[in-house]
């Protein structure tokens, strides 16, 4: 299993040799460092602990579990079937990972702060005429029974700030030299904010798209 921690740093778009262009987000992924290795006999799970960039205090606790490692200002968590390739202090960088592999990208999407039902939820809204004069409105919120608002119901609130995974990415470059990964389309959060990568296991070629003209009727 491939993974690694990475900081979005902007987006570009990346020209293959048949001319497409692909939109791409890049990624500055890595080094990242194991830290603990977890497993079903002492911690009743398998998961393989990284820290990532650096950071210069730490407390007494995480000064001693960083002990001869370094300081690290992330630490993240991965769950893995095999353990036996990981030992506390390796290292690991992006070199394992390929050009058309795919991968799925974790981070905080952007805060859209107090927003209304049909942007929040995508609702449809009421008709925009017969007298109504506010077609963004919520609509009904509940019924004469249970006679009050059901828990969770979806309304207008606090939009964003939330973890997102977007999928089934393809990596379109790799620079193991400078530790920048090119996957194709948008990832979440903002720029210089820290996203997961975890590969899929699957290996594609680079599509090319080809747009066909569509005739006009005469």
């Amino acid at each position: 299993m491939k993974f690694t921690i990475a900081k979005k740093l902007n987006m570009s778009s990346h020209f293959l040799e048949s001319g497409l262009v692909i939109p791409v987000t890049i990624l500055h992924a890595g080094p990242v460092t194991v830290t603990q290795i977890k497993n079903k006999e002492k911690d009743k799970y398998e998961a393989v602990q990284v820290g990532y960039g650096k950071k210069k205090n730490h407390s007494k606790a995480l000064a001693g579990h960083f002990k001869g490692l370094g300081n690290f200002a992330v630490v993240k968590e991965f769950k893995v079937k095999d353990l036996a390739q990981f030992e506390v202090g390796k290292k690991i960088d992006i070199t394992d990972f390929q050009v058309g592999e795919m991968v799925n990208v974790t981070g905080i999407m952007k805060g859209r702060g107090f927003a209304g039902a049909i942007k929040r939820h995508g609702f449809g809204g009421m008709p925009a005429s017969h007298g109504h004069d506010k077609p963004r409105a919520v609509g009904s919120i509940g019924q004469r029974f249970p006679q009050h608002v059901r828990k969770g119901l979806r309304m207008a609130g606090r939009m964003g700030g939330v973890g997102v995974t977007v999928k089934n990415l393809q990596i379109i470059d790799v620079d193991p030299k400078r530790h920048l990964i090119a996957v194709s389309g948008a990832v979440p959060g903002h720029r210089n904010g820290l996203v997961e990568i975890v590969s899929t296991g699957k290996i594609k070629d680079l599509e090319v798209k080809k747009v066909e003209k569509k005739e006009k009727k005469k």
